[in-house]
């Protein structure tokens, strides 16, 4: 790898601002290898067409087993034993395991069905700001955007909402953690007892079924043929960590933006009913995946004049795609009333988000309830000074503390 092109792609100070890096790749080598932590390599995909078809393609697996050579035995990346029954999950399974499992759950995310659930999210919304009225000052993330799609996806599954802390701590160590075997070996204690805690709650779901997600994915194990132990708990582990921490940072980056483009907050507060191609431009400008989940080649694959071959692990920038300028006119300009806006926030293909339906609506109503009971919201420390996450795949704040005059009454 050329020095020039050399980035630390899973630090804090990265994440603060992958952008212009993200755009001398897409200029002078849009498909390129990279050295990951713990000397893993990889080949980062960058332009928007690229990644497209990338996401679409059949010729990039995910399971590793799917891309070895018939006559080859395949090196597996080294994993914890208690974190392998996790790799049954819906992420990390082609068809026709990620079919039958998407199956399984896709009823419960159809927009039909998220739709009943606008007036819950309102309530919470409302319920969270009322809780800090009378103050002058909160922590956007901590009192407001993580507790809104926890809470929500608790109450979904069944799982207890006052353990939301736990597993988004748990599952916030998760995400963050490197792609290396030390960064493993240091996430193998959260890992332990996220798993502790959902086989906790499947113990109990067999005892006493309720009218919940957990249950009914419980009632599909012991079908049998629908379900197994490991596909179990991996589906119910994915469910509450992606069910949360995309939200989460779709709130706190697209407030953090709005906040440092104030013409365009003002835009959208004087005109509540831009907010659905509002949240679309904020997931193509700032979305909370830096990069989609782990691919690879199935066999040496072409992708704009470089091969990938057989068997090599790839990663697709979204929040490059999302900035290419081959498909969006000015791309870093926040414009939220961009038309058309084809982002790729969410993925494409069978792995498209199945939650994209809930984050999109909790999106909307909690940055719209936001601006429309604040006034003058403000960020209340420099840009520079906010901590960002760490890590491959999710890209966000740590916390984003805020000031405000105060509170319009909650209707």
């Amino acid at each position: 790898m050329r020095e020039s092109m050399n980035a630390d792609l899973v630090s804090p100070a990265f994440n603060a601002d992958p952008y212009p890096f993200f755009a001398r790749l897409r200029t002078e080598a849009p498909v390129q290898r990279v050295m990951l932590p713990g000397k893993q390599p990889a080949w980062l995909v960058t332009r928007y067409d690229d990644v497209l078809m990338a996401l679409k393609a059949k010729q990039f697996a995910k399971d590793r087993l799917n891309a070895r050579a018939p006559d080859k035995s395949v090196r597996q990346p080294w994993v914890p034993t208690i974190v392998r029954p996790l790799m049954r999950n819906m992420l990390d399974v082609d068809a026709p395991d990620h079919t039958r499992l998407r199956t399984l759950v896709h009823k419960a995310f159809t927009p039909r069905t998220i739709e009943q659930m606008q007036g819950r999210i309102h309530r919470v919304t409302n319920q969270l700001l009322d809780s800090a009225e009378g103050t002058a000052r909160m922590d956007l993330i901590r009192q407001y955007a993580l507790p809104l799609p926890t809470t929500i996806i608790a109450e979904m599954l069944g799982v207890p909402v006052e353990d939301g802390h736990k597993f988004h701590r748990w599952s916030s160590a998760i995400v963050a953690t490197n792609p290396s075997r030390w960064g493993m070996i240091k996430a193998v204690p959260n890992i332990l007892a996220f798993l502790r805690y959902i086989r906790r709650l499947v113990k109990l779901r067999r005892i006493e079924p309720r009218d919940d997600l957990v249950s009914s994915l419980v009632q599909a194990e012991e079908a049998e043929d629908r379900l197994s132990e490991d596909e179990l708990v991996a589906m119910i582990f994915l469910l509450l960590v992606a069910g949360h921490e995309t939200t989460v940072n779709l709130i706190g980056n697209g407030t953090l933006a709005l906040l440092q483009q104030p013409e365009q907050l003002e835009h959208l507060r004087e005109d509540p009913g831009l907010i659905g191609p509002a949240v679309e431009e904020l997931l193509r400008y700032c979305g909370p995946l830096k990069v989609a989940t782990e691919r690879y080649a199935r066999e040496d694959t072409l992708v704009n004049d470089t091969t990938i071959p057989q068997g090599e692990l790839v990663y697709l920038a979204l929040a490059s795609a999302n900035r290419d300028e081959r498909q969006f006119p000015d791309p870093d300009t926040l414009d939220l009333t961009r038309a058309p806006n084809r982002h790729l926030a969410f993925g494409q293909g069978i792995h498209f988000c199945l939650g994209a339906p809930l984050a999109r609506l909790e999106g909307q109503i909690a940055l719209n309830t936001l601006l429309q009971r604040t006034q003058e919201l403000r960020l209340a420390v420099p840009p520079h000074a906010l901590r960002w996450q760490g890590g491959l795949v999710i890209r966000g704040v740590k916390a984003l503390p805020v000031t405000f005059a105060s509170f319009r009454t909650s209707p």
